[in-house]
């Protein structure tokens, strides 16, 4: 890692558990020390599949496959809490399938595909344009962060679990399984997925404001779809296995989302404003999420109200930077 792209890559691995972790309130905000513990796996693991996919000139499919690949190495190997029966009530969301614990799987791979990866890489490249589509690091790095990384999994493994799951031991068929699907995912994201397509779609894209909101409400909506709220044990206050019902339109959002937001930034007349009206509205809904899925005292929702103001603060600030940038280029 050279000077030249160090305070990118470190700006990545800081903003990744601050978002993932400090903005929607999972780490409240009066535990905030605890996000240090959180950087080797978020921030680390995040630098490592960015690095990986850059190196084989892939893009954004590639990541959104290492995302589900991510999700199955924290929850799965880590946290456990994918087939935990008492971890984080993840058993009691309904459809749990041959002891796997499917819906939370689902709610927690579309939300880490999101605010885990695809928002913090695409931040970073924002506020570092000159080093997007380039590695931050050299091979030295890239090995250090995946060494980092998988000591982060470690690190989760021993301070979570022993204190909310005593005695707990993923079983070792699916523990197998997981490292097969994630080193199968990792071949088809790096080796298969095609590589980064160029913008050739067009020269219109929608207003502003429009990406905006729609981030915002889609943000909200999946957060209904996938997450218990209000005091239900289940996602959209569904009983047994009609949870499926909320589940399948869940993927269907998503999906849709992912379809949209590609097609439409292809446009050559879509810029960075547009990007940061996505990750605008995803980033202020998403903690505004927190705050009824998360938020249980006090304190904790005025951390989230105070990074819900802040967040708003900095996208104005990178909105305007933006902006001046592109006056500046056309004169």
């Amino acid at each position: 890692m050279t000077s030249r792209n160090r305070p990118a890559a470190f700006t990545l691995i800081a903003l990744t558990p601050l978002i993932a972790e400090l903005a929607l309130g999972s780490t409240p905000i009066r535990m905030a020390w605890l996000v240090i513990l959180w950087v080797p796996i978020y921030g680390a693991g995040v630098l490592f599949i960015r690095e990986l996919v850059v190196r084989r000139g892939r893009g954004w499919p590639s990541i959104l496959l290492l995302a589900v690949a991510y999700e199955l190495i924290e929850d799965g190997i880590g946290l456990q809490a994918l087939t935990s029966p008492h971890l984080y009530d993840a058993a009691d969301w309904g459809l749990r399938v041959f002891g796997f614990n499917l819906p939370y799987w689902e709610a927690n791979t579309i939300y880490h595909a999101v605010f885990t990866l695809l928002i913090p890489i695409a931040l970073t490249d924002l506020l570092f344009p000159a080093h997007r589509g380039v590695p931050y690091l050299g091979r030295p790095g890239l090995t250090v962060a995946g060494v980092v990384a998988a000591l982060g999994v470690g690190v989760l493994r021993v301070s979570v679990p022993p204190s909310e799951d005593p005695g707990y031991q993923v079983p070792l068929p699916l523990l197998i399984g997981y490292v097969a699907a994630v080193v199968l995912l990792g071949i088809i994201a790096l080796a298969i997925m095609p590589p980064a397509r160029s913008r050739t779609a067009g020269n219109t894209a929608p207003s502003r404001t429009w990406l905006f909101a729609g981030a915002g409400l889609g943000t909200l909506l999946l957060f209904a779809l996938t997450f218990p709220m209000f005091g239900a044990r289940q996602p959209a206050f569904t009983h047994g296995a009609t949870v499926l019902v909320p589940m399948v339109a869940a993927a269907a959002l998503a999906a849709l989302a992912v379809i949209t937001i590609g097609r439409l930034s292809r446009s050559t007349a879509w810029t960075e404003r547009h990007t940061l009206a996505l990750i605008a509205g995803a980033l202020i809904a998403h903690s505004i999420g927190g705050l009824v899925i998360m938020a249980h005292t006090t304190v904790d929702r005025l951390g989230l109200i105070a990074i819900i103001i802040l967040t708003g603060l900095a996208m104005l600030v990178l909105d305007r930077r933006l902006r001046d940038k592109v006056t500046a280029t056309t004169r």
